[in-house]
């Protein structure tokens, strides 16, 4: 058993949202000694948590070995019949089966599924966008996330399981769509009205400059984020991340951050010390 942590303590019965990048999930020890640690402490001061993890970086690395080209516009994966191929080995085997490890060396008792799984995400075609300047871009098989079954969440939780979703959709019919890690969270988050949402990928948080840590934004609203978009500061990647992010403390109270895991206790930090490490969001 871990110590209690005060801190955690007024959060009892209430719900986290955790998203992590695919990069994580590669080193599995790591993952175990960082948020797995950060979760046993969650779970034991009552908190309800729901993780959910992307793959691009074991998504794009398998379509390269298949012969495979990958494109993007405006972070977001154009999805063909091959690639969404790609996605469901990746993401509901390869991603998933190395999170469940992880998570088996933390001691955390984790269900990986899909959002597939009993129709728990329920999304539609994204169909056109645009990347800044450029003409419309059909994405494919690419979904919005619509709905969440929350109560089969709650199900899960009251279990004392920690469902870890992979950010696969049904699109109504029982038919896959490839959905945004980061919309996905923010859509659990604002369904089961989570007072927290971390974004957790490689990056300490929103940079002026990438190259110098130090020029972390410690908070953000949507006019400082508007700005930093059309100065190019915040692109690629960071552009669907950050609007989830937006979309999450808009529509409900979720407090929402972008942070790595370094330090390995950076979501018990952000808790603790908030404005310490990553960047916390508002409306």
């Amino acid at each position: 058993m871990l110590g209690p942590l005060p801190f955690l303590a007024p959060y009892c019965g209430q719900w986290f949202v955790i998203k992590i990048g695919g990069e994580l999930a590669q080193d599995k020890q790591a993952l175990a000694d960082s948020l797995g640690m950060c979760l046993r402490h969650m779970l034991e001061a009552g908190v309800r948590v729901v993780v959910v993890h992307g793959g691009g970086p074991q998504a794009t690395a398998l379509s390269q070995r298949l012969g495979l080209v990958t494109q993007q516009v405006a972070g977001q994966r154009i999805t063909d019949e091959a690639t969404m191929e790609v996605m469901k080995m990746v993401l509901a085997g390869q991603v998933s089966s190395d999170v469940a490890s992880a998570m088996r060396r933390a001691q955390v008792p984790a269900l990986c599924l899909s959002g597939l799984s009993a129709g728990m995400v329920q999304a539609e075609r994204l169909g056109n966008i645009s990347a800044p300047g450029g003409p419309p871009v059909d994405l494919g098989l690419v979904g919005r996330v619509c709905r969440v079954d929350s109560a089969l969440l709650e199900k899960l939780s009251g279990l004392g399981l920690v469902p870890v979703l992979s950010s696969l959709a049904d699109d109504g019919q029982g038919g896959p769509l490839n959905v945004n890690a980061d919309n996905l969270a923010a859509q659990l988050a604002k369904g089961l009205k989570a007072r927290h949402l971390f974004l957790v990928s490689n990056v300490p948080g929103v940079l002026d400059d990438v190259s110098n840590p130090q020029s972390r934004h410690k908070h953000l609203d949507s006019a400082q984020v508007a700005h930093l978009m059309s100065t190019q500061k915040i692109y690629g990647g960071m552009i669907p991340k950050v609007e989830g992010a937006l979309l999450a403390a808009h529509e409900s109270q979720t407090q929402v951050h972008l942070l790595s895991l370094s330090p390995p206790s950076s979501l018990l930090d952000a808790l603790e010390k908030p404005g310490s490490i990553g960047t916390t969001f508002k409306a």
